[in-house]
């Protein structure tokens, strides 16, 4: 689907503008993970919207859902300062399982014995007093069954932060090159791709069916109790897309709203932002938990957007979160 990079010039400018938005193809490493370069620059990070205003946008959600968002204040100003490549999708089954063939790593799910979360389609609502029909932790899921079939192509799920690192590390062993996964500043730059929205597309929750898998009619008809919680359009995806199934951002990334929440480096602080550096931020010096971004298939759209923060702990493996890598540029 074509996309614009930036707003119509005259036509003179014409061929300045094909090669401002012209990018290289994108690269691939050992595990076929293509990449696409992300450009240094500055962007307004965080969101400091009234409750009232949110309430009005997702009128399914309780008034308590918008008095927990404090943590995206204040919205100041960062610059990236150096250009970084970003994996155009979330890391794959089908790539994961290569990795751990090639490098013998053990995710935690199997090491530790406790298994991850799944999804049981047994589950009746009518008659189970849970509210909904995941389990876990229980060794019958990890990454290989979460409960629901995945091919080659979607989204790992039940991995944790320390998995995802490991495979950082095996591949900058592998190719020579430095693979890490995104700070938050360098992941919430990359959604908004010069926005200034709530999603990549804007503002309104209705466009998500457009660009990413998040929690639709589709996905609701598995979880009636929160039905009314459910984008009211059809995405396609009950649980977890293929990569790529949907519309791009401007830099040319995928499903950075939903599909799987995506783990990135930083230590989660509460007040962090209030006192963050304008230059490349990495986040507090230490923490208990680690900061995850994005959504997923699972999620409401009002933390689909590109400023909300969650996280887990490092050990955290769960149905609804994955993995997506940067790429030191070549010097």
């Amino acid at each position: 689907m074509p996309h614009r990079c930036m707003p119509p010039l005259a036509l003179p400018a014409l061929p300045l503008l094909l090669a401002a938005c012209a990018a290289p193809p994108p690269a691939s490493d050992t595990l076929g993970i293509a990449f696409v370069r992300v450009p240094a620059g500055e962007f307004s990070m965080g969101s400091d919207e009234p409750a009232s205003r949110l309430a009005a946008s997702y009128p399914g959600l309780e008034p308590s859902r918008f008095e927990g968002l404090s943590d995206e204040a204040p919205v100041h100003r960062v610059r990236i300062t150096r250009p970084f490549e970003m994996a155009r999708h979330e890391v794959t089954v089908g790539q994961f399982r290569a990795f751990l063939q090639r490098s013998g790593h053990v995710p935690e799910s199997i090491a530790d014995g406790t298994g991850g979360y799944g999804y049981n389609p047994a589950y009746d609502p009518a008659t189970t007093p849970r509210r909904d029909a995941f389990e876990g932790r229980s060794p019958r899921y990890s990454w290989q069954n979460p409960g629901f079939a995945q091919g080659d192509d979607h989204p790992v799920v039940n991995v944790t932060w320390n998995d995802a690192t490991a495979l950082a590390r095996w591949l900058t062993q592998q190719e020579g090159r430095t693979y890490r996964l995104p700070t938050e500043a360098e992941w919430e730059y990359a959604c908004r791709a010069g926005g200034t929205g709530r999603y990549q597309h804007g503002d309104d929750p209705a466009g998500l069916v457009r660009v990413g898998n998040t929690f639709d009619a589709d996905a609701a008809a598995n979880w009636p109790a929160w039905r009314a919680r459910a984008l009211p359009g059809h995405d396609g995806h009950a649980f977890t897309a293929p990569v790529g199934r949907y519309a791009p951002n401007a830099f040319g990334l995928y499903d950075l709203h939903g599909n799987v929440w995506e783990w990135v480096s930083d230590w989660y602080g509460e007040d962090y932002y209030a006192r963050s550096p304008t230059d490349d931020p990495q986040g507090p010096a230490d923490g208990s938990v680690k900061v995850r971004r994005g959504g997923s298939w699972h999620t409401w759209p009002l933390y689909a957007r590109c400023g909300f923060r969650n996280w887990n702990t490092v050990q955290t493996r769960y149905t609804l979160v994955g993995i997506r890598l940067v790429r030191e540029p070549k010097r």
